[in-house]
């Protein structure tokens, strides 16, 4: 099954928290504080692999979490980092987020991409030992990892793209040409995916061409199949417009070449714009009567398109038009790959990242950077409540309590903590 996009959830490890820990040994008295660090989460990584066409195996598996990192232990031990999380995906995968529909990333080429970083270990006490605080009970808990909703969307990465109305010879021309196997049948609709093949036309000259499924009149709108499959003719450098000129079907060839170019318009002006050789298929049924030929190379001529004339089935002019498209792309630019757009949010806490909202009776004082410093404190321990004191303080959190009103003996939440307040 051709599967080329997915939604799915990927979420990095936690950092393991630091440890609270005191050296303890025989003959040694208060040897101090010897808790370590967590480690570090694992983050999400994708990778290329060659070995995949589709991204069938996300049909299934829509969550992808990465290890947490190990808690610190005594003997200032560091917990052991979380092992990574490794998705592979099929080359011209693009990497987009879910709200916005923007590009995280292309995924073209053989660098391995981290679209989630795991979060930091937390610190053991052994960072928090002063001259005046020589016994700290509290360390500061693991960072949490990052949660991201993303699409996978699958753009293949084809040089040459074969267009045109079903049935019109474009299985046939790939299979001639390269080593591709499509199926191949006298019908509408024969090719249900899009398929690739690697065409040579000379010593370390080639390059890869895909037949795209059948494109019919309405496809931008989702009529038929080429709705499906316009996004992965996205990326060729070169179009070869492939007309029936018999007009077998009793169609007629520049009629059909005017709606394949308007679904090309409705679905991306740039993708309307891209080079086009118009190629003249099943001229072995015209026999003698060379008019339609001439009729489609004038049209070509008037538009300022190449044109090439051939039959597939018996292989005539297919020779020389792979010599003409491979001329053509020695002129024209690599494969496109798309730039990223998508700019994570700031992972940074700021001591301003707090409010304060009177609720009732009570004072409530809320925001990431006051999680932060709760998380980290033993309210057990004199000089960790002191430590917490401090950074309120510092922050400015008692300054606008007391400026809201705030009297001695009202209740004060902070974080998930109830506290009477005190002059």
């Amino acid at each position: 099954m051709f599967i080329d996009v997915a939604k799915i959830k990927i979420v990095s490890g936690k950092g393991g928290d630091g440890k609270v820990s005191f050296h303890r040994e025989k003959y040694v008295a208060s040897g101090g504080p010897d808790g370590g660090d967590g480690g570090r989460g694992g983050s999400v990584i994708f990778q290329v692999d060659d070995n995949l066409s589709t991204l069938l195996d996300f049909r299934y598996k829509k969550k992808y979490v990465a290890a947490t990192g190990e808690n610190g232990g005594g003997k200032r031990c560091k917990g052991k980092d979380g092992e990574s999380l490794v998705i592979r995906v099929p080359r011209g995968t693009l990497l987009r987020d879910q709200k916005t529909g923007q590009v995280i990333c292309d995924l073209s080429d053989d660098e391995p991409y981290v679209a989630a970083k795991g979060g930091n270990g937390g610190w053991g006490n052994t960072h928090f030992s002063t001259p005046t605080r020589q016994a700290p009970r509290f360390a500061k808990p693991g960072q949490p990892g990052v949660e991201l909703d993303v699409i996978l969307e699958l753009k293949l990465l084809a040089d040459v793209g074969l267009i045109g109305f079903p049935n019109v010879g474009k299985s046939t021309l790939l299979s001639m040409v390269s080593a591709a196997r499509p199926k191949i049948a006298n019908y509408h609709f024969t090719t249900l995916v899009p398929n690739l093949g690697v065409v040579s036309v000379g010593e370390e000259q080639s390059f890869v061409m895909a037949d795209i499924p059948g494109i019919i009149e309405g496809a931008a709108e989702g009529a038929g199949l080429g709705h499906d499959f316009l996004r992965h003719i996205d990326r060729c450098r070169l179009l070869l417009h492939v007309v029936d000129v018999a007009g077998s079907e009793g169609r007629d060839p520049l009629d059909d070449i005017e709606k394949i170019n308007q679904e090309l318009a409705g679905y991306s002006e740039f993708l309307a714009a891209r080079p086009q050789i118009l190629v003249a298929n099943k001229v072995d049924l015209l026999g003698e009567d060379r008019a339609p030929v001439d009729r489609l190379r004038a049209y070509a001529e008037e538009h300022g398109l190449k044109f090439a004339e051939m039959s597939a089935a018996t292989s005539q002019g297919v020779t020389e038009l792979m010599r003409l498209t491979w001329d053509e792309l020695r002129e024209l630019p690599p494969v496109f790959r798309y730039e990223p757009e998508f700019v994570p949010e700031e992972e940074t806490v700021s001591e301003r990242d707090w409010t304060v909202e009177q609720v009732e009776d009570y004072y409530v004082v809320s925001g990431a950077w006051v999680d932060k410093i709760m998380a980290s404190v033993n309210t057990d321990d004199y000089e960790s409540r002191q430590y917490m004191d401090r950074m309120l303080k510092n922050a400015g959190v008692y300054e606008k309590l007391e400026a809201m009103g705030v009297k001695e003996g009202d209740f004060v939440v902070i974080g998930d903590m109830e506290f009477e307040y005190v002059y």
